[in-house]
């Protein structure tokens, strides 16, 4: 770290943009936005940040920007704010200078959160609540900001730019992915470091997947509830600041280590998604902590009541939502999302609570404000977006509803995938969707079948070999009597609640789980795949273990070496690899059965067992759990047609399929009661009939065909 000059050089007026401490190699401007503060002070602190040294008041204040320019401030120098103003929460203002405020567009921190009742702008026990107020300094138990120095070599780090169609999404945490890998060195597990250790980059290149979308990787506030109770926020949807990374994930303490992991990725062929939470911030609701947003204009960062401008709207179940109908909020949004793409290089962003950011004060809106600066932004127009489509406010589920160039997370897909394959009743016709890219959602504005991100599993839930183990959630370990994480999760644990040395319930999660990869992988839309599934990654039971930085939630990489391990990641790579081959597999575009080929084939067609034609009657039969799939697509050069024929059996006995007409030469690639599978041979039907083994899927491909 490096000192402050002291004394203070004279303060310049500086400019009112970029806001932030940029660094120009000569001095330092500072801006930050207040559109209700009446003075703010800048503050200096020693290289430890336990003593504040300096302070002054930015001179000028500019269409609401407060501003100075410091001659001889240097990157590594530590700072933070304190804004004066009214303190008036029954109309939306909490100013309290006694309070030392992280700068929004802060881009390092130093120290961690030391929690104390100095860091409520009220007094925390008094009667009165927030309508107290608290005289105590909150600087000893904040963090504070570094001025940063941008600068790095980025050596011809080109991004891969992988087409949506041939996009396979990773999804998962820098430290619980690398916390307990042996082949990377102690002190840079849990780090970006650790990620872009060659045995990890080795396992993604391996497996086939072109991206990673990394669970939140902001800096994020550890909350008091979980710290007093001996646990931590994991997963991370808990943002201090949105410019800085999580301290904890720089192995060397320098913003560089992340760029070093990007290029690494990037040198491999992968892409990085970031999984980003704009929808609240850390400060809780009117009873929470000051530390940055609602010190320096509480009425402007976020949504409050309008009749009762003392409480704040909660359509993210954490206490506050961000005002995305204010300017200089999506200002911040925006400037945070292309800071990313600049200067780390990222590929993407997942929006945790997406509806959140289309809220207007009339509700959702496809056309929000927040998505016209998106899509029209010439930075962000290159990269990937993609939604979580819902929040828990009023009308909050909108999947489907996002404007087009936005992809979202498709929970339909989720929740029919494991009915169908559970063996629930009526759900032939809903999978059938599905495996198309869910055209009933996706099918409008000339959307692509990409926007539908598909996955049966993700952070959020059960793993796939939990899906397959437990019918109840195990949640004790969270401390909230199991009340928390969802109780309908349409997992079947096949005969046995958990772990058991049962052979033929153990055969039958093997082939559930293998069905649902199939099911995944070999649909139309975009496969997100949950980081650890594909060799049978545990949480023991957990569906949420978002406070559990431990065993529970870390990869356990011992089980990829196991027998079982290694067969199912050897049969995701191949399902994997038959996907990028085969383009029937990935067709970007929604399909109709009506739709004919040059052969006067239509491009999908849909059979039952007796290789007929699906009917409205069979459609509609409830017990129907037999299903055939022929995709076609033509060779404009050769004049000749490819095929894939994929094969569903949600019984729970075997079942014959008899092949459908035209006579194809029809050839087994992958089987998921892997019974005639060997040594990744191929094998050939030796009639018109197959055999689908119970709870199980089959996929035969056609190449070259000529009719």
């Amino acid at each position: 770290m490096v000192s402050v000059p002291l004394p203070l050089p004279a303060i310049e007026p500086g400019a009112s943009y970029p806001l932030g401490a940029t660094y120009d190699g000569q001095g330092t401007n500072f801006a930050v936005f207040s559109a209700h503060a009446v003075k703010i002070e800048l503050c200096f602190f020693d290289p430890s940040g336990r003593h504040e040294v300096a302070r002054c008041a930015l001179p000028e204040c500019t269409d609401e920007v407060w501003h100075g320019y410091l001659p001889g401030v240097h990157a590594g120098v530590l700072y933070g704010y304190r804004a004066y103003g009214p303190y008036q929460p029954e109309q939306g203002h909490r100013f309290n200078p006694n309070k030392l405020l992280l700068d929004p567009y802060a881009r390092m921190l130093r120290g961690q959160v030391r929690w104390s009742d100095s860091l409520y702008g009220y007094r925390f026990h008094s009667p009165r609540a927030d309508l107290s107020f608290d005289h105590r300094d909150s600087a000893p138990a904040m963090p504070k900001a570094v001025v940063t120095d941008a600068s790095f070599h980025w050596h011809g780090d080109k991004p891969p730019s992988v087409p949506w169609e041939k996009t396979v999404i990773y999804e998962t945490h820098v430290r619980g992915m690398t916390q307990l890998a042996e082949a990377i060195p102690v002190g840079e597990r849990g780090t970006f470091s650790g990620l872009a250790n060659p045995y990890i980059i080795d396992h993604l290149v391996k497996l086939g997947v072109t991206a990673v979308e990394l669970l939140p990787i902001h800096a994020i506030l550890q909350d008091r509830r979980l710290v007093s109770s001996g646990l931590s926020n994991y997963w991370g949807y808990n943002t201090l600041s949105f410019f800085a990374p999580e301290p904890r994930y720089l192995a060397s303490g320098a913003l560089n280590e992340m760029r070093h992991a990007v290029r690494r990725l990037h040198a491999a062929g992968i892409e990085v998604i970031l999984d980003v939470v704009y929808n609240h911030t850390c400060e809780e609701g009117e009873l929470g902590p000051t530390m940055s947003f609602r010190g320096f204009d509480n009425a402007s960062y976020y949504r409050l009541h309008a009749d009762n401008r003392r409480r704040h709207i909660n359509d993210t179940g954490c206490g506050n939502t961000l005002n995305m109908s204010h300017p200089r909020v999506i200002q911040m949004v925006m400037d945070s999302l292309r800071y990313w793409v600049q200067e780390f290089h990222v590929d993407g962003f997942r929006f945790d609570l997406g509806a959140t950011l289309g809220r207007e004060h009339h509700g959702f809106d496809p056309g929000a404000g927040f998505f016209d600066a998106l899509l029209q932004d010439p930075v962000l127009a290159k990269v990937k977006l993609i939604s979580e489509p819902w929040d828990i406010g009023p009308g909050g589920y909108q999947v489907g509803n996002h404007p087009a160039g936005v992809a979202e997370w498709n929970d339909r897909f989720r929740d029919d995938v494991r009915s169908f394959w559970r063996g629930d009743a009526g759900m032939r016709g809903a999978v059938a969707g599905r495996l198309l890219g869910s055209a009933d959602l996706f099918n409008h504005h000339r959307r692509r079948s990409w926007a539908s991100v598909n996955f049966v599993t993700a952070h959020d839930g059960f793993t796939l070999q939990d899906l397959v183990s437990y019918t109840h959630k195990y949640n004790q370990a969270n401390g909230e009597d199991n009340r928390d994480g969802t109780n309908e999760n349409r997992s079947a644990n096949w005969g046995k609640e958990g772990p058991t040395h049962d052979r033929a319930v153990l055969a039958t999660r093997e082939k559930v789980k293998r069905a649902m990869l199939m099911t995944l992988l070999l649909s139309h839309g975009t496969p997100m795949l949950l980081g650890g599934d594909e060799f049978g990654r545990t949480q023991m039971g957990n569906n949420n273990p978002y406070c559990q930085d431990n065993e529970i939630s870390w990869f356990d990489w011992s089980l990829a070496d196991t027998p079982e391990g290694k067969a199912l990641l050897d049969f995701t790579r191949r399902c994997i690899a038959a996907r990028r081959a085969l383009p029937t597999l990935r067709n970007s575009r929604f399909l109709k059965p009506t739709s004919k080929t040059l052969h006067g084939l239509p491009d999908i067609s849909w059979f039952d067992e007796t290789g007929n034609e699906m009917t409205p009657e069979r459609w509609h039969f409830a017990e129907g759990r037999l299903l055939a799939l022929r995709r076609i697509s033509s060779n404009m050069q050769s004049g000749s047609l490819s095929a894939s024929l994929l094969l569903l059996n949600a019984f729970s006995e075997d079942r014959d399929f008899t092949l459908p007409q035209p006579t194809m030469p029809w050839r087994l690639l992958i089987d998921a009661a892997e019974h005639r599978q060997h040594h990744g041979m191929l094998g050939k039907p030796e009639s018109n009939m197959i055999n689908v083994a119970a709870h199980s899927a089959v996929l035969l491909v056609a190449d070259n065909v000529n009719i």
